[in-house]
């Protein structure tokens, strides 16, 4: 008895050994069914693939997007084992090469010449403008009391105040300071010119004592006062624009009676569109 359970014994640890057979077998079988669907997925139709190759071509090169070759452009790659039903290799659409066109650099060209055009031509009317005021400061004996420049800002008029245009530590125009004024006016209105202008009051360094409390308020409301007298002879308001600078942009020093005096002026400026032309300036 003892030794029939022994021999069973046995038995059952042998077979046990072996069932790692079972799972080494159904690896087996799978890697085989594995290998067999690889094959027959490797199996591509080039007829097919290049039909499908020009569909798309079509679709989002030549009906959709405007560019040049695409990774869809160009001959099938040639896979080792695929099977070929000798297709018409003139039956691909190739994308048509669109190379783009210069214009940029002649449109760069064509708008800095009419910008150069523009300039010259501004720069012209403000001279034309210029030597009409000095013509009439000579005939009217303002000679010595004006002074114009073309700087980069623009046309600058420089009117002296004293004895000119206002009183000591006045904003009022004299009667006399009235033609002078309107003479302006009526220069730039004939030049057709739609230029800003700005009108700015400028004093010595001189403390004063009075109507104003500084020469803050004495050089803008002086600068005002020019202002409102090109309104009246029909300046439009849009083109106008004052400042009051007091001592802060001399033309000469303040430490001698006569540089005080060409400090205390008011500056009409016509102010440009366009950059001055090179060495336009004077």
């Amino acid at each position: 008895m003892s030794a029939r359970r022994k021999r069973g014994g046995g038995g059952d640890h042998h077979g046990a050994d072996e069932r790692w057979l079972l799972t080494y077998s159904d690896m087996i079988t799978l890697l085989m069914c594995l290998f067999m669907v690889l094959w027959s997925i490797s199996s591509v139709n080039i007829s097919k693939l290049q039909e499908l190759q020009r569909s798309l071509q079509e679709a989002f090169i030549g009906r959709v997007l405007d560019s040049g070759p695409t990774v869809l452009s160009g001959d099938p790659t040639a896979v080792q084992g695929v099977q070929e039903n000798s297709p018409d290799q003139n039956s691909v659409t190739q994308p048509q090469q669109i190379v783009p066109s210069e214009v940029s650099h002649p449109i760069s060209q064509a708008t800095q010449a009419a910008a150069n055009r523009a300039a010259q031509k501004e720069q012209e009317t403000l001279m034309r403008v210029q030597q009409q005021v000095l013509a009439y400061a000579r005939r009217h004996g303002f000679a010595h009391d004006i002074s114009t420049t073309i700087d980069q800002r623009g046309l600058v008029i420089r009117v002296l105040t004293d004895k000119v245009l206002f009183d000591s530590g006045e904003a009022t125009i004299k009667p006399g300071g009235y033609p002078l004024i309107d003479s302006f006016a009526g220069l730039i209105l004939q030049s057709k010119l739609t230029n800003p202008i700005r009108i700015e009051g400028n004093t010595d360094n001189v403390p004063i004592s009075g109507t104003f409390k500084s020469n803050w308020e004495l050089s803008a409301a002086r600068a005002a006062a020019v202002l409102e007298r090109f309104l009246a002879k029909g300046i439009p308001a849009h083109r106008l624009s004052m400042a009051g600078y007091a001592d802060q942009n001399p033309v000469a020093p303040n430490t001698t009676a006569a540089g005080r005096a060409l400090n205390r002026r008011v500056d009409v400026v016509i102010l440009r569109h366009n950059p001055p032309p090179q060495g336009a300036t004077s």
